[in-house]
């Protein structure tokens, strides 16, 4: 199946001047893949003018009058600003012109406006955010990232059961490894929620392996690592506020006078090596999952190298057929989670 991806110009810190440069090496590096630019004509013109580059029957400009800010309310953005990029990106997807939405804008408007466009694959009540992390195995996938802060029991369960699909289907592990975050491993640990989770995810039929704790999110102890988004969000940011300091750390350190400076110039491979490993940059591209459709957030920052990875990761679970095989695991989900419900 040929994949088009609709590609929200106009959202992020820098708009056009990232994502146009980012879908053109995108394109390079994809040669059967299709990309439509959405937003204001003239500023895509522009960039892609800078760059020799013009349209062509695999990189089409659709035209958008307004661009959702930043600090737009979500609801004010939903209602008042049905010809965004954003909006048009993603009704591109409703319609079927286009297979996955990438949008760098403001994370509410896009959750919002998704939502109602796209509506709810059956059987789930509530979209999460997944993001992966990087590991000492290699990377895990974490979910809710911040969508929902108050949740069920049976919420969790639904978000464990994405995250499964989506990690089957995109990274071809047929059994992947699914923790429940908490504050230790024994069962008697957590609160009322996550013990009632427990006991839904132990008769899933997923690879349930248990209560996880925080640490074990960096180890690679499992593949999906399942929380609300309140615990999400907290420990992603705290993550990435750890690594910025461990990096100003060793600027510092090096630079302090010649012999660490010559230190450094030493190690600069180590270093090199060092930072492609953690680079948060490799993992830009938070997938919106539970949607009839495909909607990955990149980081409102983000530059060409790492808006390039969010499209990447929307091509990679477009091919995946992860939406079909997400339908119909709920299918048969449906009865278990509608007998919690009762209990």
């Amino acid at each position: 199946m040929d994949i088009t991806i609709a590609v929200d110009c106009m959202g992020g810190d820098h708009g056009p001047g990232v994502t146009v440069p980012a879908v053109l090496d995108f394109l390079r590096a994809n040669p059967g893949v299709r990309v439509i630019l959405v937003g204001a004509p003239v500023a895509i013109s522009a960039e892609l003018e800078k760059r020799s580059a013009v349209e062509s029957d695999r990189l089409r400009i659709r035209a958008a009058s307004e661009v959702i800010a930043m600090s737009d309310p979500p609801a004010a953005a939903l209602k008042n600003k049905k010809d965004s990029s954003m909006r048009v990106a993603i009704n591109l997807v409703k319609n079927g012109e286009a297979q996955a939405c990438v949008s760098a804008g403001n994370t509410g408007a896009l959750m919002a406006i998704s939502r109602f466009v796209l509506k709810m694959v059956p059987g789930i009540e509530r979209p999460a955010i997944i993001t992966t992390l990087p590991t000492m195995k290699g990377h895990t996938y974490m979910l809710d990232m911040g969508a929902n802060v108050d949740c069920s029991a049976e919420h969790l369960l639904q978000f464990a059961v994405m995250g499964s699909v989506l990690v089957s289907s995109v990274e071809k592990v047929e059994r992947p490894r699914v923790g429940l975050l908490n504050v230790g491993e024994e069962e008697i640990k957590g609160n009322d929620v996550v013990k009632q989770a427990a006991e839904l995810l132990k008769g899933s039929g997923l690879n349930f392996i248990g209560n996880v704790e925080g640490d074990d999110i960096y180890k690679g102890t499992a593949d999906i690592v399942v929380c609300d988004g309140f615990v999400g969000n907290v420990a992603l940011k705290t993550s990435e506020g750890l690594a910025h300091m461990l990096a100003t750390f060793l600027r510092e350190e090096y630079g302090r006078n010649f012999m660490t400076k010559l230190a450094a110039l030493v190690s600069l491979p180590v270093i090199r090596a060092f930072k492609k490993r953690v680079d948060p940059r490799c993992y830009n591209g938070a997938s919106f999952l539970g949607l009839k459709g495909i909607v990955i957030k990149s980081h409102g920052s983000a530059d060409v190298f790492s808006f390039g990875f969010a499209l990447e990761r929307a091509l990679e679970e477009a091919r995946s057929g992860m939406l079909h095989e997400l339908g119909m695991r709920m299918q048969q989900m449906t009865p278990v989670v509608g007998q919690a419900g009762e209990a």
